[in-house]
């Protein structure tokens, strides 16, 4: 069974040496990385290419001008190959374990499996465990992953990605959870409580820009919105869905039971 890593990179080369021997350093072997390039405007690209040049399984591509990250991301899915599919950012890395045991988890009754992660300084040195990741009830129309309990390393069946509209390449930010909702509607996610994803915080991170978050914000909302249409939903909570502005901090307000404090606390 072949793995097909998916990177979207942007200016990335420093960063990326950390990700490219996490993948190098693999268990698993039978691996492609799909590498599209966002039309950097330095030298990244070129060095990446001299970097991965000896090694097959490294397919790179570029964009022939900058296109964002929901259309880089798109065509990350569709020049892969593999059966499985796993995006990571190329300023994080992976454990050396994570696609066998990701691949271990992909039984015929899953489309999906996700994992436990660590929140990482600037140097990829683990200052804790994301306190969110837990294990989620597959099926239910309001679920929307308000609390991001499903997140890296996020891995997916590529025949279930064709079942789904595919990812939204307008998006601008909150690419993955677009992703993720629309794998959530054809399949059952798994939840592997280990480790298999170290995440960098940076201040150049998408994440951690002021100034984009305002947009992502926007996006946010908006990748709910058609969450929403797609599961029929007129209303949630007693409030009719063209009456929520903000759907990202109701559904939060309205979610953030005591039980759900105590499965984000212990789980």
């Amino acid at each position: 069974m072949t793995f097909s890593i998916l990177i979207a990179h942007y200016k990335n080369y420093n960063y990326f040496l950390d990700c490219y021997k996490s993948i190098v350093e693999q268990t698993y072997q039978n691996f492609e990385v799909i590498l599209v390039d966002d039309h950097s405007t330095d030298d990244s690209f070129e060095k990446i290419r001299e970097l991965t040049k000896d090694d097959s399984r490294f397919r790179l591509f570029r964009n022939d001008e900058n296109m964002g990250v929901g259309f880089t991301k798109k065509r990350c899915i569709d020049l892969a190959e593999g059966e499985i599919c796993g995006f990571v950012d190329p300023d994080d890395a992976l454990s050396n374990n994570a696609l066998e045991i990701s691949i271990k988890n992909h039984g015929e009754d899953n489309v999906v499996t996700y994992s436990q992660f660590y929140i990482c300084d600037n140097e990829l040195k683990p200052l804790r465990l994301f306190q969110h990741s837990r294990s989620i009830k597959n099926g239910d129309k309001k679920f929307f992953n308000i609390f991001l309990e499903a997140n890296h390393f996020f891995t997916f069946k590529r025949s279930a990605y064709k079942n789904t509209l595919g990812i939204d390449q307008n998006l601008s930010s909150a690419v993955d959870q677009d992703l993720y909702l629309k794998l959530y509607e054809v399949g059952n996610f798994k939840f592997v409580k280990e480790s298999l994803y170290y995440y960098r915080l940076h201040e150049k991170g998408v994440s951690q820009e002021s100034s984009k978050k305002e947009k992502l914000a926007q996006n946010w909302h908006h990748v709910i919105l058609n969450a929403i249409k797609r599961r029929n939903i007129n209303s949630l909570y007693g409030k009719k869905i063209e009456e929520i502005e903000n759907l990202p901090l109701f559904l939060k307000s309205k979610q953030n039971n005591l039980l759900t404090k105590i499965l984000r606390k212990f789980l």
